[in-house]
């Protein structure tokens, strides 16, 4: 900081001509400049320069934050940064921070860790959600080293995640081909068939399907286009109970072909809705000028199932289901993680693994195959 006298033409009319200025970083890491405004001496301007500096020093003074108030920071400084979904997300992990809320980050210990990991481990969760419980808490810790520069490496580092080495695997449940027949013949609404036809041959997930419009049908290509998501989030701006999205990931977004029976009945669906007065092709596929309510989608396909009589599935395991369909039809692994919208084939390997158990016959089939070409050769050579 600097305090000086200014020249005589800039002295104010009471003859006030000290003044100190500086520069500091904010909040945000910015760099700033202030000016001061002119005192009558210098003895003023020093007192004053004094006060700021203190005032500056109780800013960056972080020593009494809590991780209550670290978690706060952390949603309002990433609410125009991220989808609804993830802010959803992170209102529902803000629960498993209650443990440790009142401890003051800079006096957070492995101590305190390891209380909070046993307090979590006392939940039946899966490992799997409760390893992503510790990556929230991980990206809070990283918010307050990046933003409050608060040092966590005396317990980052010694961190571990969940781990059960006897934690059998939940089993995927879907619907085999002949039990997707059996839940569609009791369907007898024509737009619950073409939705639930859409949900186990296309593999789209719950958003996508309910963001439908039919601009999104290319009926002389015969492809369906996948480009936007409708989540369970109220949208502040216009009021509605569901906000729309941009897809999951980049890879979310594809351009499928539609199976030519299911094309068919898309075109019938269209005729219908379109001799509605105001159609139009912005009208969701499966609602009109709003997107079937989520709640209505799972009663509906709640109903089928009990009248089917088949097992019991989630809405997400239709995508589930069609995955199975494919793998079991010997699809490529490529072209099934494209289909599905997968950012990387390690991803489906990763989720349907088990499912590739049952082609493992097929590779032993062509071993076999392959080693009975040979011995034939080999008995023909013996003969000559």
């Amino acid at each position: 900081m600097t305090i000086r006298q200014v020249p005589k033409k800039q002295w104010t009319k009471d003859k006030r001509s000290w003044v100190f200025d500086c520069y500091y970083k904010d909040i945000d890491g910015n760099n700033k400049r202030f000016n001061s405004k002119k005192y009558a001496s210098r003895k003023e301007a020093y007192d004053a320069e004094t006060q700021f500096r203190l005032k500056v020093q109780d800013q960056f003074n972080y020593s009494d934050i809590t991780f209550n108030d670290l978690v706060d920071s952390h949603y309002e400084y990433q609410k125009d940064k991220v989808k609804a979904t993830t802010l959803l997300n992170y209102r529902r992990m803000r629960k498993f921070i209650t443990p440790i809320e009142n401890i003051k980050v800079a006096e957070f210990n492995i101590r305190h860790y390891e209380m909070w990991k046993k307090t979590v481990n006392q939940d039946h969760f899966s490992t799997r959600y409760k390893n992503t419980i510790y990556k929230y808490l991980k990206a809070i810790m990283n918010y307050g080293t990046k933003w409050y520069e608060i040092n966590f490496n005396s317990v980052y580092n010694k961190m571990t995640n969940f781990n059960n080495p006897n934690e059998r695997k939940k089993e995927m449940k879907f619907f085999t081909i002949d039990e997707f027949h059996k839940f569609l013949a009791v369907e007898d609404n024509f737009k619950y068939r073409c939705l639930f036809q859409t949900l186990f041959y296309c593999g789209l997930r719950k958003g996508e399907i309910r963001g439908l419009t039919w601009n999104d049908i290319n009926f002389n290509r015969g492809t369906l286009t996948v480009n936007k998501n409708v989540v369970c989030v109220k949208d502040e701006k216009t009021g509605n109970s569901w906000t729309l999205t941009s897809p999951k990931t980049m890879s979310s977004y594809r351009t499928l072909p539609i199976p030519k029976f299911l094309l068919d009945n898309l075109d019938k669906l269209y005729l219908e809705d379109s001799k509605y007065k105001n159609f139009n092709n912005d009208w969701y596929i499966f609602g009109d000028i709003n997107p079937l309510a989520n709640t209505t989608l799972i009663e509906r396909k709640k109903r089928n199932i009990n009248l089917a009589g088949v097992k019991y599935i989630r809405l997400h395991d239709f995508r589930h289901s069609c995955a199975s369909l494919l793998i079991d039809s010997g699809a490529n692994i490529t072209l099934v993680a494209k289909y599905l919208g997968h950012t990387k084939i390690d991803e489906t390997l990763n989720t349907y693994s088990h499912m590739y158990q049952n082609r493992l016959d097929t590779i032993v089939n062509i071993i076999e195959q392959q080693n009975e070409k040979y011995e034939e050769i080999e008995e023909k050579s013996l003969v000559l």
